[in-house]
Order: structure tokens, then C-alpha cells, then sequence
């Protein structure tokens, strides 16, 4: 992945609870990320149909600026946000679509 973690989120909580922003940035981020039977675009497409099928939209604009970084154009990220609709829900894809609007 990228070298590092651009996360605010991340910054404001190492001293909240430092182990919790160790294990994503050791494992999560150092691990599980580079493991090379997915790509990181591959990632990066799973995690957004992951957050948009749960509704997680506080996390959509860092992992759709990372989608960038790994290679996902922003046709892909409609067309991935489109398809979701159809299976998660019209309004998680409409918000998914407004984070879109938004970067």
C-alpha cells in the first residue's frame, strides 16, 4: 500500500488509544493490505462496496481519495456505488454518490 497512513482520524486517536492505531497501521494497513492475492485496487473496490453496503459514510472520503491512489477512476466509482444500489439500498448508494460529489 501507500507508505503510510494520511489519516487525521488517526492522529487525533494515537494518544486516545495508541494499540488501536498500531494495529491498523501494523496490521491492517501493514498486513493485510499488502498481501499480494488481491490487488490494491481489488482492496480498495471491496472496502467501498463494504462501507456503502453498511452505511459507513464517515470513512467513504478516505478510502475514495486511497480508490484514487490504487488506481480506481471515478466512472469505476459509480459504476461500483450504481450496481451497490441495487443490492444495499438506494439511499447508502445516493449518500455513497454525494461523498463522490463531494472530493
Amino acid at each position: 500500500m501507500n507508505n503510510g497512513i494520511d489519516s487525521k482520524l488517526l492522529n487525533d486517536m494515537r494518544d486516545l488509544a495508541p494499540d488501536f492505531v498500531k494495529y491498523g497501521e501494523h496490521i491492517l494497513f501493514g498486513e493485510v493490505w499488502r498481501d499480494p492475492t488481491l490487488t490494491p485496487k481489488e482492496r480498495s473496490l471491496s472496502t467501498l462496496s463494504a462501507l456503502i453496503s453498511i452505511g459507513n459514510t464517515e470513512q467513504m472520503p478516505f478510502h475514495l481519495h486511497l480508490a484514487k491512489k490504487n488506481g480506481v477512476t471515478e466512472k469505476e466509482m459509480i459504476a461500483l456505488i450504481t450496481h451497490m444500489a441495487f443490492y444495499v439500498g438506494w439511499p447508502k448508494a445516493a449518500a455513497a454518490l454525494n461523498i463522490v460529489g463531494k472530493q
